[in-house]
């Protein structure tokens, strides 16, 4: 039934599917309809501020990818501000508000998930695993390790390994 009362003449169905010739010609206006409507949407102002190459938010990606490819180089604030073109205070802010964690905060991530990696991975110490990633302190390396994963380094690994060798696999499952 219809809101006025009226019976409906024949039931809601979805859209008979498109030919494959059809496609490609439609496509295109397709992505340009969801753009549009994402557009319009709540979304819209965080989507054109994303799309913006010399935003605030381009450029912490900017900032986020070259911390990301320096990683494991010791990095100051002030450099860092240099290839955002922001002074050290508003990097941070700015960082911060895209990352949920400042500058050099982000690096530390970087290094304890890549750590973290290669220790399941197997084959380093603990060590040799902390100077390849960065740090020059390999006490250093072991506190922010069980701060941030609530283990020491090698015993975290082993009970990732463990809790890898008991997940099944899809063709398992």
């Amino acid at each position: 039934m219809l809101r006025g009362g009226e019976p409906r003449s024949r039931p809601r169905s979805s859209p008979a599917p498109r030919p494959p010739d059809d496609i490609r010609p439609l496509a295109t206006r397709v992505e340009s309809e969801i753009l549009y409507r994402l557009l319009r949407s709540s979304l819209g102002p965080v989507l054109r501020q994303w799309s913006l190459d010399d935003s605030t938010t381009a450029r912490m990606r900017e900032v986020a990818r070259w911390i990301c490819a320096r990683y494991t180089e010791p990095l100051r604030i002030d450099e860092i501000a240099a290839v955002a073109h922001m002074s050290p205070a508003s990097l941070h802010r700015h960082f911060k508000a895209a990352t949920g964690m400042g500058p050099l905060k982000y690096q530390k991530h970087l290094r304890l998930q890549e750590a973290q990696r290669r220790l399941v991975a197997g084959g380093a110490t603990a060590a040799r695993i902390a100077q390849a990633v960065g740090y020059t302190s390999a006490t250093q390396f072991s506190r922010e390790y069980r701060s941030t994963y609530g283990l020491p380094p090698g015993q975290d690994a082993a009970r990732l390994r463990a809790r890898l060798a008991h997940t099944p696999t899809p063709q398992q499952a």
